[in-house]
């Protein structure tokens, strides 16, 4: 079964998965890394530009022992990454910020930039070491504070990452901090409070970019709760202020999606992929391209974003969470289960001494992705208890709570799967 269109995946949210960044895929917050969603594209600048890749350069080849530039343009090659969807600049931003750390070993900049390369590639545990190295070296580094964050968000240590969080706030308070904090709140549930630090770090924003960023993040909070003309002010006001902001784009789609205008919300679609086709834009885009009656043009949108995930993993990103969830939907159950299970083993270890396939501390992301695989399968008991751990934070997601609902119906579940179909169309 597809993913129901109100309950597709986003920008803000599964880049939170599906991205560059610390989100996917999941985290929606990322000053420095290219989250998903998550986390994810569009994220806050920490107050200024990233620096140009050609000047950078330019640098280097006049001054090549300057270890500060050659983390610099570390961090310029991930940035390049997030905003055109290009993995290939993966490798080329490890060799400079390993040749930061040969010119001035453990600074804690080049550190922090392999933190959030990490991140980007998904692999959180690595970003969690570099990051856990770079605070020591400089305990008040906002860089490798937010990265530290998102990995443990990522990994589903949503209590750490709520300590570190207000740790990173009292050290060096900033918009970067406030966007984190303010999504682990999400993640916890606590909606208010997400969009009390939301607002606060609005009242402190300058830069056009961090403007529209955190009215991205209040129209997700919005979406989330099925307020669509709150969302949809918060996605205006995003493209007043940046006009083209990518995430505020796809909110905006989303929303003429589920008031039920295919025509604007394909235009925004084919905008979005134009300038930045990544999985989560591709698929979206195929889905409402099926919607409209246009299956053809819908399955070279579905080819695109396959081949974006083979290009991926051979920079070094883990795109099993990507490639999970489009089977699930669009390709191969078996390709879905088997790519389910290894980022949620990879996201979530077993203890030493517990069982395998046991459900246990994990990125809501991973387990919702793991329950649907096993759900396209036909193994709703098996899926089930993941399905229920997706929501269990108090996280109010439409995608998790729609297949929540969906499982719960293949089992006979009626009451509650009745329930929660209802609250995430």
């Amino acid at each position: 079964m597809r993913r129901p269109l109100i309950a597709g995946v986003s920008a803000a949210g599964l880049v939170a998965v599906l991205t560059f960044g610390a989100a996917v895929a999941p985290v929606r917050s990322s000053d420095t890394s290219a989250t998903t969603g998550s986390a994810a594209a569009g994220a806050p600048a920490s107050g200024s530009a990233p620096a140009s890749v050609a000047a950078l350069q330019k640098r280097l080849r006049e001054q090549p022992h300057d270890a500060a530039g050659w983390a610099a343009l570390g961090f310029a090659y991930v940035e390049k990454a997030r905003v055109t969807g290009d993995t290939t600049y993966y490798p080329k931003a490890e060799g400079v910020l390993q040749r930061s750390l040969k010119e001035s070993a453990g600074n804690d900049v080049a550190l922090a930039g392999l933190g959030a390369l990490a991140a980007a590639r998904h692999d959180f545990h690595g970003a969690l070491r570099h990051a856990d190295r770079a605070l020591a070296a400089n305990p008040y580094g906002q860089r490798a504070a937010a990265v530290r964050v998102d990995a443990l968000v990522e990994l589903g240590r949503n209590d750490d990452a709520l300590a570190a969080a207000r740790r990173a706030d009292a050290r060096r308070p900033g918009i970067p901090i406030f966007t984190r904090l303010a999504y682990v709140r999400e993640l916890r549930g606590e909606v208010r409070e997400a969009r009390r630090v939301l607002d606060l770090a609005r009242g402190s924003a300058i830069e056009p970019g961090d403007r529209a960023y955190i009215a991205v993040q209040l129209g997700e909070l919005a979406w989330n709760d099925g307020d669509l003309d709150r969302a949809g002010r918060e996605y205006a006001e995003a493209l007043r202020v940046s006009p083209g902001h990518l995430p505020a784009l796809d909110g905006q789609a989303r929303v003429r999606a589920a008031r039920g205008d295919v025509k604007g919300a394909l235009a925004d679609r084919a905008e979005i992929v134009r300038r930045l086709p990544l999985p989560e834009y591709l698929a979206g885009y195929g889905e409402l391209l099926e919607t409209a009656g246009r299956p053809d043009e819908a399955k070279r949108q579905y080819a695109v974003a396959a081949a974006w995930a083979r290009i991926a993993k051979a920079n070094g990103v883990e795109a099993d969470l990507e490639t999970a969830l489009f089977e699930s939907d669009h390709g191969d159950p078996k390709a879905a289960l088997r790519a389910a299970r290894a980022e949620y083993d990879r996201r979530c270890p077993a203890p030493r001494g517990s069982g395998a396939g046991k459900v246990r501390q994990c990125s809501v992301h991973a387990a919702d992705a793991l329950a649907w695989a096993l759900h396209v399968n036909g193994r709703d008991e098996e899926a089930l208890p993941y399905a229920r751990q997706a929501v269990a934070t108090g996280y109010r997601r439409p995608q998790f709570r729609a297949h929540l609902g969906v499982i719960e119906k293949a089992l006979g579940k009626r009451p509650g799967g009745g329930r929660d179909l209802e609250d995430a169309s």
